[in-house]
């Protein structure tokens, strides 16, 4: 176990600390260590009256030690066997609790997402799409829902050849000790033994509707590129397709009925520039081709350009005044509406780790949200004029 792994992991069970920040207080600060003992400070500057909520150790390593006993281990950031093709966003979850092969995380797959309340022709092309892609080597992540998802695992599984082949990975938004849905238990104990079950949420957790985000996240991380079966309007699945689409990855859909409600988010993609997927071999050429392609499998790695840089980017002293100047600019953008943080930056006019900066403090302090993806809310209002 790495010996920072408790520090790591308070930081980043600590109130108001997302992602983003947590990177951002580790890049200033050097460790862990230093960035809990920071927090109580930058949370004040942020506008936070009352104190942080912080885990006791005990409670951190007993986390630890429950994941161990389901099988599991904790991979933080800084581990060589984190997933490559997730560590490139600028999102990225630092620490995954994961059940299941390090093989299936460690190469580039291929999303397949959709309804839950789909139909028996869209299940059966989502399992006969997996089976497919596991039979070429291609791991499947999917997200472990009714309908679509089930099935692609499902097919995922039956169609491994070998073990360290091809494969499916189940990115959930609960705990790996929470089933859900309750009906998939059989599917998941598989999954873990011929794959993956992978999130980033603490043991316990049980998934609510504010936790699929970050879960659809993890889907289109961890892929080369999303295919789309049937997806309605404002459904998750175009969630996840955008997200994909934001983190430069292929977005795939396949072609539905215009009388079928559940085709309508579907077919919008492609009526937007998805490409069109009929088959394994609408996808594989794609993938190879595509400009962030990972691993030895699809070519090599090409990193997006981007506001938000790379992890351990920048260690430079902030001066307080820029950086209360910047919170107060930020904080007079920022709106119930997402905002892109590279549209932030671009309109404070102050360099990118002052903008960073002021917005993990606007963070810890509850008065702003960085979502998946890389955008931002308000939560609170600015004070009147």
């Amino acid at each position: 176990m790495n010996s920072d792994l408790p520090a790591l992991l308070r930081l980043f069970r600590t109130e108001n600390v997302g992602p983003v920040t947590w990177r951002r207080l580790m890049d200033e600060c050097g460790s862990a260590t230093n960035a809990l003992a920071a927090l109580p400070e930058r949370a004040k500057r942020g506008g936070r009256r009352a104190p942080l909520a912080i885990p006791d150790l005990d409670v951190v390593e007993r986390e630890i030690e429950g994941v161990m006993k389901l099988g599991g281990r904790m991979v933080t950031l800084f581990d060589p066997d984190y997933p490559l093709l997730l560590a490139e966003l600028p999102d990225t979850p630092p620490i995954l609790s994961v059940l299941g092969s390090s093989a299936c995380l460690a190469s580039g797959g291929v999303g397949i997402v959709g309804a839950r309340n789909a139909s028996a022709a869209g299940m059966r092309f989502a399992e006969s799409l997996a089976t497919e892609l596991s039979q070429a080597g291609v791991t499947v992540v999917s997200g472990l829902a009714r309908g679509i998802d089930g099935a692609a695992h499902a097919g995922a599984l039956a169609g491994r050849p070998f073990p360290e082949w091809g494969g499916t990975v189940a990115a959930i938004a609960g705990g790996l000790d929470i089933v859900y849905p309750q009906e998939h238990a059989a599917l998941q104990r598989r999954i873990a033994e011929g794959g993956a079950v992978v999130t980033e949420a603490p043991l316990g957790t049980t998934p609510q509707a504010r936790h699929f985000p970050r879960r659809n996240r993890l889907i289109a991380g961890l892929s080369l590129g999303t295919v789309v079966v049937e997806a309605a309007f404002h459904s998750g699945s175009l969630i996840t397709a955008k997200l994909a689409d934001a983190y430069s990855r292929q977005v795939f859909a396949v072609p539905g009925s215009p009388l079928d409600p559940r085709c309508r988010g579907s077919n919008n993609l492609l009526r937007n520039g998805a490409r069109l997927a009929e088959g394994i071999d609408d996808i594989l050429p794609c993938l190879r081709n595509a400009p962030n392609a990972v691993g030895t499998q699809f070519g090599g790695f090409a990193e997006r350009p981007s506001a938000w840089g790379a992890p351990g980017d920048d260690r430079s002293v902030i001066g307080s005044a820029d950086l209360d100047k910047a919170r107060e600019r930020v904080l007079s953008l920022l709106s119930y509406a997402p905002v892109p943080v590279d549209d932030l930056v671009g309109r404070c006019q102050f360099s990118v780790s002052v903008v960073l900066s002021a917005l993990a403090e606007l963070e810890l302090a509850g008065r702003a949200e960085i979502l998946p993806g890389g955008s931002v809310i308000l939560l609170t209002p600015p004070a009147a004029d």
